[in-house]
């Protein structure tokens, strides 16, 4: 029987919040920001299991109560220096077998709703190679020269990927560990190094990744919005 797997990389530092702490656990409303993305994917009923994968001296994560989400939520502390490495070592950490379906989702992306990850399953469920939530580019893309334009790029075909991404744990294994020397960017990346071309999902704006200060404050009203 096959299984749908959630896997969350949170074992890097978020440097870009210009914070001392951790990007995954700054405050959003009374819990960590990790904790909303923990909360989508236990809150599906779809998903059999979600991993956390940790840096193996992270002192973070056992200041908070976790004890609401049970046996479903289960901590990895093998993370890496990079996403793809915590990736892959959370894939050979983890119980799964190589058919199981692994819902890769940044803890940065606070906003996640269970309709969102229903709607990936759905879709990348009639395909072989699998998928990623994503959303066409709707703004005008410069192409830079210093901090001077260079030309403007055309947006026709561009999609920004978002996550989860969704695919076989023995493909996505196998994709991350093929080319040491590539370092994706994302798990989509990594698959399509193989020669496979994943299904693109539209999702929606809300499903954004939290990368700057101002960021954060877009993220709490877009869950207020959605808790009230």
């Amino acid at each position: 029987m096959t299984h749908y797997i959630g896997l969350i990389p949170a074992a890097g530092t978020g440097s870009r919040m210009g914070v001392d702490l951790p990007k995954q656990y700054l405050d959003i409303a009374g819990h960590p920001m990790i904790y909303y993305a923990v909360r989508a994917m236990v809150a599906s009923s779809l998903i059999d299991k979600v991993y956390v994968v940790l840096a193996a001296d992270d002192g973070w994560w056992h200041g908070y109560d976790w004890h609401e989400f049970g046996d479903t939520l289960q901590v990895l502390r093998c993370g890496g220096a990079t996403r793809a490495e915590s990736v892959g070592n959370g894939l050979t950490a983890m119980v799964a077998d190589a058919q199981d379906w692994v819902l890769v989702h940044d803890a940065a992306r606070p906003c996640l709703t269970v309709e969102l990850i229903a709607k990936l399953i759905t879709a990348v469920n009639e395909t072989e190679t699998g998928g990623l939530l994503a959303i066409p580019v709707a703004d005008t893309l410069k192409r830079a020269s210093g901090v001077h334009v260079a030309r403007t790029e055309s947006r026709d075909g561009l999609w920004q990927a978002q996550t989860p991404q969704m695919f076989r744990h023995g493909l996505l294994r196998q994709a991350l560990s093929t080319n040491s020397d590539f370092m994706p960017t994302d798990e989509a990346s990594a698959i399509e190094a193989l020669g496979h071309h994943p299904l693109l999902v539209a999702a929606d704006s809300s499903n954004f990744k939290v990368t700057y200060p101002n960021d954060l404050q877009m993220a709490r009203l877009i869950l207020e919005q959605k808790n009230d």
